[in-house]
Formats: C-alpha cells, structure tokens, sequence
C-alpha cells in the first residue's frame, strides 16, 4: 500500500464515495479511510429516495430543488439498476394544513424545476373513489389526492457501487481505519491512523473530511482543521411494518403538519421521518419510543388496515443523523445546502464537507473538487519522497562542485 497520495477521503459515506469518484477520475491519487464499513452511518438510514425534496420549496430552496433535479436525471440515466422512479401519493383533507391549490402550485413550480417537457415531471389529480388506485387510504374527510414521480434507490447499495467505481480508478480503501491525527506542513498534510492494530502514517496534499456527525470530532484531529460553522445534529427515525400496503410511495402530513413517506421497502413499508436534536455520541443514536409511536399513530390515522399492529411488531427501526447549521429555528425549515469548509479559501489543506443529500452527492463533490484543484495541481513535487530526491541531487551538485 502507498503512503503517498493527492488527496485523502476520511469517511466512506455517499459523500466521501462521490467526492472519492470524482477525484479519481480526473486522475488523483486517493486514499478513503474508513473506520467501520461502507455506508454505515446516515448513507444506509436515509429514507431511500432521490428526489428534488418538494417540501424545500416551501422554504424557498430553488437552487438546491432544481440541483437535485438535475441530479435525479442523470442517476435514472446512468444508475437504472439502484435508481427508479416510483409513483408519488398526496392525499389532501378537510383538515390538512395545506390546500389544494398550494398543493397544485407547489407541483407545478416542481415540474417546471424539472423541466417542463419531461416525463418525469408530469403530476394529475386522482379520482378519490378510485379505491384502487388509492392503496386503502383513509378516506374520511378526502377532498384530493395528486400523483406525481419522484425516484427511490437502496442508499446503502448506491453507496457500495460509488466507491467500486472509485476503486477501479485507483482509490485504495483503508477498511477499517481510524485517523489519529493530521498536521499541516509547509508542503504535505501528514495523517497518522490506525489499520489492523497499528499505527500508520500517510502523505497527502489535501485531507477531505467527509465523517457526516462525526464531522467536528474529525476536525478536532487536525492542525489547523477547518473553518466550521455553529452545526448542529439533528436525528431522524424510520420504522419498517410487516405489511406491504401499496408499490407506491404516499407523502402524508402529520399531527405536527410534518411531511411523513409511507412507502414499499423490501417487500414491507417503511414510514419515516422524524426530526429532533441530537446531542450524544454519534454512534449511539437510536429511535425514541416517542418517534416510533408517532410514526406508527401517522400510519394508522391514513390506512386504516395498520391500526390492529402493537409497537412491538415492528419489523425494524433505525435513526440516522443529519448534520444541519446550527440555528434556534425548527430543523424542518432549516437549508439542506451542502456546507464546504477549508482551513484556508486560498489553498485549502483541510476541507470539511457538512451536510448535503444523497441525491446530490455528484454536485457535492464536483463543488469539492473546484475547491482543491488549484492547491492539487500548484506543485507536483511535493511528497516527502520527492523532496529527499531533490535533496539528494542538491547534494550530488553540491559534491561534484567541490
């Protein structure tokens, strides 16, 4: 294995696998490390969708809907084995918070986000006796019910392929392995981790940390770290019932007006997600049985066929973290806009990506890259080994000339 690399990736999430492919690819020796297993945070305990995020329009995020978009697009394009579109539910209640005609709005500003002209930005309204089509939805109080499309992947598989792909183009995996510490010097980053019960030390011009809620804990091994903004951990519930209820994915809203997805999740259904604080350790996030009992209250008020199932039949639940900025307002309405940090804008050393979407991994990385190409390609000759040659031919010169 080398010890001598452009760029090292720590954290072999979705984001740290796409900003991984896209270095390779343009020909940068990589190093990922890794210390438990691909994808075994947030990027496996996501709600498994790609999708432009309909409900970020109501907080004004058109960049980040229409970036995910486009994102959308080219996985269905490219990725067809771990991404397909799926039909998307809205059912609207005499008592639902938001109406009809907002609800028309908000698809229509999402279909022209799209593009207009695509397949896959078309939505109608459905007939409400359609029962059918309907999947047993609770019809009590129904006034409307929309289908549009939107995507779905298995996040964990997409995650594995990611980093295969930057593995064919020269990435080498260090799985599992623990960065100790990283200090900047004059002309390399030095990383010293753990790998198979050593102590190891690399080289590289730039150390990307991509660890998502173990971004600050990261940040905090090196010297100097990245410039972080106030963060915060945000946790998110899904639970899993022993029913398959429909193939297609309803988007309800909740007591609270949260926006809740109910939908088909290997051969069950898979409802999810809660938003709440998170403040301990990382590894330890698990739902609450308060997030469990209000996703469970959330399935039974909309199919009634659910509402015989007890908590404890529940065939799994997991939470996962979020890493948002920092802020006294409701994590629902807060920017999902991916955070790039660095230890210095001019010629970054240490580059700490916060948040982003699975959706949107490619623009995530492709935004890393802009951000460490220069400092990457201003001196080729940078490496410990390098030096010691032209120490060494200094020297020859030296000795011949006396």
């Amino acid at each position: 294995m080398s010890t001598e690399y452009d760029v090292l990736v720590v954290g072999a999430g979705i984001q740290g696998a796409g900003v991984a492919e896209a270095l390779t690819a343009e020909g940068y020796r990589v190093a990922i490390l890794e210390q438990e297993a691909i994808a075994c945070g947030t990027s496996s305990r996501s709600s498994k969708l790609i999708h432009g995020g309909l409900r970020y329009l109501e907080s004004g995020q058109l960049s980040l809907v229409r970036e995910c978009l486009n994102e959308r697009r080219w996985l269905l394009t490219n990725k067809p084995d771990l991404v397909h579109m799926v039909p998307f539910m809205i059912p609207v209640y005499r008592h639902s918070r938001r109406a009809p005609w907002k609800i028309r709005l908000g698809l229509s500003l999402y279909a022209l986000l799209a593009g207009v002209f695509s397949s896959q930005s078309r939505f109608r309204k459905i007939n409400i006796h359609d029962h059918q089509a309907l999947s047993g939805l609770n019809s009590d109080d129904l006034i409307a019910v929309y289908r549009y499309f939107d995507a779905q992947t298995d996040d964990a598989a997409l995650t594995q392929e990611v980093i295969r792909t930057a593995e064919r183009g020269g990435a080498e995996l260090i799985c599992p392995g623990s960065l100790v510490g990283a200090e900047v010097t004059d002309r390399f980053v030095r990383a010293d981790y753990f790998h198979q019960g050593q102590l190891n030390t690399l080289h590289c011009r730039t150390l990307v940390n991509c660890t998502g809620p173990w971004i600050s804990e990261t940040n905090s091994k090196c010297a100097p770290g990245a410039k972080l903004p106030p963060l915060e951990l945000v946790a998110g519930t899904h639970i899993q019932v022993p029913l398959k209820i429909s193939n297609k994915i309803f988007y309800v809203e909740a007591e609270d007006g949260r926006a809740v997805f109910v939908m088909p999740w290997q051969g069950e259904t898979l409802v999810g997600t809660t938003e709440r604080p998170y403040h301990g350790n990382p590894s330890e996030v698990k739902p609450t049985l308060e997030e469990k009992a209000y996703l469970l209250r959330t399935l039974k008020q909309y199919f009634p066929e659910t509402r015989p199932l007890q908590l404890s039949e529940l065939s799994d639940s997991w939470a996962g973290l979020r890493v948002l900025p920092g802020a006294n307002n409701n994590p629902f309405s807060r920017s999902r806009e991916t955070m790039i940090c660095c230890d210095d804008d001019k010629h970054p050393r240490i580059v700490a990506v916060a948040g982003g979407k699975l959706t949107s991994y490619r623009a995530t990385a492709r935004s890393v890259l802009k951000k460490i190409r220069p400092q990457l390609d201003s001196n080729r000759d940078w490496s410990p080994a390098a030096m010691a040659s032209e120490q060494s031919s200094k020297e020859g010169a030296k000795e011949r000339n006396l």
